[in-house]
């Protein structure tokens, strides 16, 4: 596929899903990538922790890509740059903070001579091939988030990135509605447009009202208090860092993503005003009611701070009478282990308040009144809902088609769309799909390693070692390990009988060891079929002596 005299527009990933956003827009013989990121594992991948998009449709056609250009600094837009951005071999476009993530990230993994990031200015702009792109500022809940206006001899496209409006936002200076109405005026043929919170009936709210709520919160605690939020938040931390004033708290910051942004926004000029922090050892010795401790693991992550300190693994430690905040979201699929680290909490007497409780979180993300607003300035002829499972895209449409906007398409990953001319017109699908970061090695993510590690976590294995002489007659005993196989009170008794099915088995096929080895495996399996339900891995191994 190469993009003849038309705009094409091809997500590879955050259409159909939230997170692991990549979006492809082709023109005249070319493309641009806007965002390159990744989604954490669920357990549907055992041991694995983060989701990569499979770019395979791009990485056939490197020579027609230019650039990867990107919206904002979260994860799920940025994260998989350190694993597939060197293979792309194009430079990267980026303002200033979303840029000092990306450089810790390239230097972690030392990359930082292999991949290039172009610095564009706030509200600048980059001429990419047929592509003129210009960054519009948003709010968002981190610093520097963007829209793009992408202009192209085909029209115009104004991708909102992941965005929302706020009167009072703690960081950066948004764009506003006369702002968003001049760009509207040059005339948009397409608005591709974060769906997130498209089912919810008021409008986000603002970072300044969490400050309030805070405020009341953290101010008639009596112990010491616990605040844990999404690291990348950086507009959260800010609020946090007046909030610790506004309470006469001193700041204990804990967990290595947190240290990250804040050193990456003073770098850039962002929380010049955040009160400095004091180290675990200082905080321990505070009175408690002097100190507010900010930690990673509001999602339920094992080895974040807050798990770690609700389990007595931390240098930090709450009791009985003290306060954590959840001021973040619960996401969706989360639940099972934020639920884990509440219940430790609730038995040590701890007391907690989310964002049911009180005004302590505000989404990132546009509600229905925040998107009408937007179509109203933007004037677009198209809708492409992104961001967002099938549910909210198919609902997007629906609702901006019924406030005016004119033609709209509902497309999922790998699906193929031409904007213009004539469209929206779905051409045709692309391969897509996900990778996984197993270890240090990215693998297809239903490939034979994940198949089989899935297989290994719900049936057990099973490990059969027969000795067999020359002439293929059984030598000794045979030899069998379990692990994962229910059988912990009948376990010498079934390892009897699995052993006795195997060695029979052994003894029927002397002379062809492929036909031997699969009716020890199948027997041994019958076997643990019988005893347990379950039809586990069977591994033989033949040893000849």
């Amino acid at each position: 596929m190469k993009p003849g005299d038309e705009l094409l527009f091809l997500a590879l990933g955050g259409s159909g899903e939230i997170g692991m956003n990549v979006n492809l827009y082709g023109c005249e013989g070319k493309w641009i990538m806007v965002d390159l990121g990744m989604t954490f594992a669920d357990p549907a991948y055992p041991g694995v922790e983060l989701v990569l998009p499979d770019l395979a449709f791009i990485e056939e056609r490197r020579d027609d890509l230019l650039a990867v250009v990107l919206t904002h600094g979260h994860e799920d837009h940025i994260g998989a740059i350190p694993y597939l951005a060197q293979d792309l071999g194009v430079p990267l476009y980026a303002t200033p903070f979303t840029a000092g993530l990306i450089a810790e990230k390239l230097k972690e993994e030392g990359l930082t001579q292999d991949v290039e990031v172009r610095l564009i200015d706030i509200g600048g702009s980059a001429r990419i091939g047929p592509f003129d792109v210009r960054f519009v500022p948003l709010a968002h809940s981190i610093p520097e988030g963007n829209a793009l206006l992408i202009s192209t001899p085909r029209g115009k496209v104004f991708h909102t990135g992941d965005w929302k409006l706020d009167e009072f936002p703690q960081l950066g200076d948004p764009a506003d509605a006369a702002a968003l109405t001049r760009v509207g005026d040059e005339g948009i043929l397409a608005l591709v447009c974060d769906s997130t919170n498209v089912f919810q009936q008021e409008a986000s709210g603002s970072e300044e009202e969490v400050r309030q709520g805070l405020d009341a919160v953290i101010g008639a605690a009596e112990g010491r208090v616990l605040v844990t939020t999404f690291a990348s938040n950086a507009a959260r931390l800010s609020t946090l860092g007046k909030v610790a004033q506004d309470t006469g708290r001193q700041v204990c910051v804990a967990g290595r993503s947190l240290d990250r942004i804040l050193r990456v926004a003073r770098s850039v000029g962002y929380l010049l005003d955040f009160p400095e922090t004091v180290d675990f050892d200082e905080a321990m010795q505070l009175p408690r009611r002097d100190v507010m401790i900010i930690a990673t693991g509001g999602q339920g992550e094992g080895r974040a701070a807050l798990a770690r300190i609700a389990f007595g693994q931390h240098k930090l430690a709450l009791s009985e009478g003290d306060l954590v905040v959840f001021s973040s979201k619960q996401i969706p699929g989360n639940e099972i282990a934020i639920g884990r680290i509440q219940n430790e909490l609730a038995a040590r007497g701890i007391d907690m308040i989310t964002d049911r409780q009180a005004n302590v979180h505000v989404s990132g993300h546009p509600g229905r009144p925040e998107l009408a607003a937007m179509y109203g300035w933007i004037r677009p002829e198209i809708i492409v809902p992104v961001h967002g499972e099938m549910r909210h895209m198919v609902e997007h449409k629906r609702f901006a088609m019924g406030l005016g906007v004119p033609r709209g398409i509902v497309q999922k990953n790998g699906d193929l769309v031409r904007l213009s001319p004539g469209g929206p017109e779905k051409l045709g699908e692309e391969r897509v799909g996900r990778l996984i970061l197993d270890g240090d090695v990215i693998l297809a993510a239903d490939g034979t390693t994940m198949n089989e590690r899935r297989k290994l976590s719900a049936l057990g294995v099973i490990s059969v070692a027969v000795a067999l002489d020359g002439s293929d007659r059984l030598k000794g005993k045979v030899q069998l390990g379990l692990q994962g196989i229910p059988v912990e009170e009948d376990r010498e008794e079934f390892l009897e009988e699995a052993c006795a099915a195997a060695a029979a088995a052994a003894r029927k096929n002397p002379g062809n060891e492929a036909k031997l080895r699969e009716d020890i495996r199948l027997a041994v399996r019958r076997c643990a079929a019988e005893w347990t339900g379950k039809k586990p891995i069977v591994d033989v191994l033949v040893v000849r002596v």
